[in-house]
């Protein structure tokens, strides 16, 4: 595949608009549709649906191309830095605001091991369960379990990630032995506060189970957890949250599974930004080679 189609590709997907992914590329609005056009007949496959309300929103192939293409566009900047010599030192500060879990326990080291190498770089992580606003500057770069509908975002799908239903050894053993998905009905469960869920794709023991006797809620997954920890009930949590404590064990592993994905944006402008971009690409990179472990394997 020509590459330079794929560059325009890959901008598109991020903007879902022409003009600015022209406007980013420094191109004529009419270069980059022949760009796509002519990468879209290479292929075979329609990457784009096309609107003049909502933009250019990716098919299924288009998404599947822009999760395989955007590795391989890190490990070239990467390569292109290490060999010219770009690599220099990052300085000011960088905000990250991201979903509580996920910051906390995977994005930590990772954010860790980045200092490391940029030690002059003062980082901010906002692990939270709420929406992070970048329109109000809550952070200079999000990453949400959805992707942003409208607004000058940069955006890029980072990963996918598995949960599954879990409770403590002691909860199992003094309770109705679990067999199926029937048997939940005699069980009780610890979820989120069903009228602050910030997002909908929060709603997991809908899909599991209905009418669940819930008897412990929380905002916070991470009490969740911890009330798992405490026999209260079972919960719906992340795999690579749950799965590496042994206290904790997989309800009905081979029936329950759900997925959920993880979306990371920042503002148009802050493109331009270095440390941002050197962050980015390092998180894309890093995250992919953990996928393992967000799919609970």
């Amino acid at each position: 595949m020509d590459w330079d189609n794929l560059r325009y590709f890959l901008e598109v997907a991020r903007c879902q608009r022409i003009s600015v992914a022209a406007q980013r590329l420094g191109v004529q609005h009419s270069t980059v549709a022949r760009r796509i056009q002519a990468l879209e007949q290479e292929l075979g496959l329609r990457l784009f649906h096309k609107s003049t309300v909502s933009g250019y929103s990716l098919t299924s192939e288009g998404q599947n191309l822009q999760q395989r293409m955007e590795p391989v566009e890190s490990r070239l900047l990467a390569a292109r830095d290490a060999i010219t010599g770009k690599a220099r030192p990052l300085t000011g500060k960088l905000r990250l605001g991201c979903t509580e879990a996920f910051g906390s326990y995977v994005l930590t080291p990772l954010l860790s091991i980045f200092q490391a190498q940029y030690p002059e770089l003062t980082l901010e992580l906002l692990p939270v369960p709420r929406p992070i606003s970048l329109s109000r500057r809550d952070a200079d770069l999000a990453i949400a379990l959805e992707r942003p509908q409208r607004g000058p975002y940069w955006c890029t799908r980072l990963a996918d990630y598995s949960l599954r239903l879990y409770a403590h050894q002691d909860y199992l053993n003094s309770h109705p032995p679990i067999e199926s998905v029937q048997d939940l009905s005699q069980h009780r469960f610890i979820a989120y506060v069903d009228d602050l869920v910030f997002s909908d794709s929060l709603r997991y023991l809908e899909e599991i189970v209905r009418s669940a006797a819930v008897r412990f809620r929380s905002t916070s997954v991470i009490a969740q957890y911890q009330a798992t920890l405490q026999g209260q009930g079972i919960a719906v949590l992340p795999c690579f949250l749950a799965k590496t404590d042994p206290r904790l064990r997989c309800v009905l592993p081979d029936q329950v599974q759900l997925r959920r994905r993880f979306w990371m944006f920042c503002h148009e402008e802050q493109r331009q930004n270095p440390s941002l971009t050197r962050l980015w690409h390092f998180l894309k990179q890093s995250v992919e080679e953990r996928q393992d472990l967000l799919d609970g394997a």
